[in-house]
């Protein structure tokens, strides 16, 4: 059974040198790689055209779900492609649906039922949400078997809304998707059995990813659709069913690679995956193809803008940051938000630099930030601990928000597929949805 978590790992989040790709022979029915998923379409920027559609809820700029719509107050709550609210409340996972009144909730499904504690969900395409679990970091993640008991323990669960309005297991995700390297011929490495869930997509045998602690959807651009779950260990990529596992920024103390737990995770303005953990950060920009996104070489794959970088304005490398959020605004600031040291703007010197330039933003009565979300009028809104909800408008100009209860701002997801755009907003008192922005 995992043991509940406060924040910050008790073992700040250290794990092992790389692997050099082991020597386990895969066992002789464990079956071929699974067929690849679509290759996407050519790449046209990342950010847009946004094509707004219709969408079913309420045009107000200000609008009380949990009151409205009987959503309560959620752990976390997420969008999918067709509008539907997923909302996640310890072992309950609940959907809203357009046009109902109030949402459907399942108990203990999936992982919830086997005890693991829920964190995070992410909406999919439309009908399908990702629900991310915690369970224990291993000391050490190395399997020898993949009959092993302690595979597929948290990590990811992939649910679905079925015709007749029940929500449903679909899978847990399992269907690694990955490039032979060595080939360097287009095949895929082998895919392991379906018990061993999110793993290490090099190396099978590494059990690294198994907590998720943050997620999010691509909203628009080549991308649209894809999902990136944040974890103990690093950054992995989903689309539909099939995943590839793992990108980090990470620094060395001696022979120990420290690579933090992600609780920071956004996407650029361009497309690009904007990652903060514990100590550092980096921005990577994404090759199309899902089955070379853990790849670090050659250069020209999912190239990092950023490598495994820090400002020193905050602490030294060996001193946790706390990065909780991580956002680029339309004029392309990047902004970074710590749960202890406040709202910091970020310059890039140069890709290879181990740090890049910092400068703390003023005005805000908490240096306790848990979210951000960039905005199409070039606004960035943030979440804090204790003190509501705050907007950075494209001005620079800072004001509280006073249209959204709650001072305790747990997520914030910017839609702009809709019409006007959505900014959900849950709070400790429930979701708001503001629009416009």
């Amino acid at each position: 059974m995992p043991a509940p978590i406060d924040g910050t790992p008790p073992d700040s989040g250290s794990s092992t040198p790389p692997k050099d790709g082991g020597d386990v022979t895969p066992p002789p029915d464990a079956g071929g790689p699974p067929p690849p998923p679509d290759g996407g379409t050519p790449p046209d920027g990342g950010s847009g055209p946004v094509q707004s559609v219709p969408d079913p809820w309420p045009r107000e700029a200000s609008v009380n779900f949990t009151q409205r719509f009987g959503v309560g107050r959620p752990r976390d709550v997420a969008v999918d492609e067709g509008f539907n609210i997923w909302l996640l409340n310890g072992n309950q996972i609940g959907v809203l649906r357009p046009g109902d009144s109030q949402p459907i909730w399942v108990t203990n499904l999936g992982q919830a039922g086997r005890g693991f504690s829920s964190r995070v969900i992410c909406g999919g395409s439309a009908g399908r949400a990702y629900v991310g679990y915690y369970a224990d970091e291993l000391d050490d993640p190395h399997r020898l078997s993949y009959e092993d008991p302690s595979y597929g323990e948290g990590d990811v669960d992939v649910v679905k809304l079925t015709p007749d309005g029940n929500i449903v297991m679909e899978e847990h995700l399992f269907r690694s998707f990955r490039r032979d390297k060595e080939k360097n011929d287009g095949s895929l490495t082998w895919n392991p059995p379906t018990n061993v869930g999110l793993r290490n997509s090099n190396n099978w045998t590494y059990d690294e990813d198994r907590a998720v602690l943050s997620c999010v959807r691509v909203m628009r651009g080549r991308d649209k659709g894809e999902v990136y779950v944040g974890t103990n260990h690093g950054v992995s990529r989903i689309k539909g069913l099939y995943y590839n596992s793992h990108r980090h920024p990470v620094w060395w103390e001696g022979t120990t690679q420290r690579a933090g737990y992600t609780y920071g995770l956004g996407i650029s303005q361009s497309g690009d995956v904007l990652i903060a953990n514990e100590w550092t950060f980096g921005i990577v920009t994404p090759n199309a193809d899902l089955g070379v996104w853990d790849w670090m070489s050659p250069k020209e794959l999912n190239p990092m803008k950023v490598e495994s970088s820090y400002l020193p304005e905050v602490n030294s490398l060996e001193t946790f940051d706390s990065w909780r959020a991580f956002e680029q605004t339309k004029d392309g600031s990047y902004y970074l938000g710590s749960k202890d040291y406040g709202l910091w703007e970020m310059s890039i010197i140069s890709r290879g630099n181990p740090f890049q330039k910092g400068k703390k933003i003023a005005g805000l009565p908490t240096d306790a930030i848990q979210s951000l979300a960039a905005t199409d009028d070039g606004s960035l809104f943030i979440g804090t601990e204790n003190a509501g909800l705050w907007r950075l408008d494209a001005n620079k100009n800072l004001t509280r928000v006073t249209d959204v209860p709650g001072g305790d701002v747990r997520r914030l997801i910017y839609d702009p597929n809709g019409t006007p755009a959505m900014l959900y907003v849950l709070t400790n008192a429930g979701l708001t949805v503001l629009r416009g922005y």
